[in-house]
């Protein structure tokens, strides 16, 4: 007698998006960026600090950020206005101007006894890792999120990629200024990432009369 295929029995388990928000990661709003910009000066965190206002201002995807040499930034012993990277997605190099407020961060990072003989802008803690990881800068972006009682879920590193450009593309609606900022090689690229609708498009020309 031929035993009848019975269906395969599979051990339930969750999704691994269950109670996550996938996709794109927001922006962080401009009274988030001071709350946390505050907390890490309170605390006297260089390191943190230069890192968070270098994120904004350079708008680099983390791998490029990590990895930012002393030499990138640095010139004749003074932090240079603007600086040029060379990107590892696309291979070509996007440059960002460097604000007051990071510079003076940077400077007082570079202070620090860790900082001593150290080619990379962001070193590693261990021996085994000259610059930190990409691992370990999520989970900086992480606390800095938590720390001011936004949802961690909701925000990560692009987050501070896309904080920047957003404000930007709101208040002028150039997605050219954008895409050159971000070194997308494509303009649907940067309208992806942006997430510019159709209601976004119509606002802009609503705006311009002729």
């Amino acid at each position: 007698m031929q035993t009848p295929n019975l269906p395969a029995i599979r051990a339930l388990r969750p999704a691994w998006n269950k109670g996550r928000i996938v996709g794109q990661k927001r922006p962080l709003k401009p009274k988030h960026v001071w709350a946390i910009r505050v907390r890490l000066e309170l605390a006297e965190n260089h390191r943190e600090l230069a890192l968070f206002n270098m994120a904004i201002d350079s708008k680099l995807r983390g791998c490029d950020l990590v990895r930012m040499k002393v030499v990138d930034v640095m010139a004749s012993g003074r932090i240079k206005e603007r600086a040029s990277v060379l990107q590892s997605k696309t291979q070509k190099p996007v440059r960002f101007e460097i604000s007051e407020g990071t510079r003076t961060s940077v400077i007082n990072w570079m202070e620090d006894p860790l900082m001593v003989g150290s080619e990379y802008l962001w070193p590693g803690r261990f021996h085994e890792r000259l610059h930190l990881s990409t691992r370990q800068y999520a989970r900086i972006v992480r606390h800095w999120v938590s720390s001011i009682g936004l949802d961690v879920t909701a925000y990560g590193t692009h987050s501070m990629r896309r904080t920047e450009v957003t404000q930007i593309y709101k208040k002028t609606g150039n997605l050219r200024a954008v895409q050159l900022l971000l070194g997308h090689t494509k303009m649907d690229s940067t309208v992806r990432y942006l997430g510019v609708e159709l209601e976004d498009a119509l606002a802009i020309s609503e705006a311009i009369e002729i």
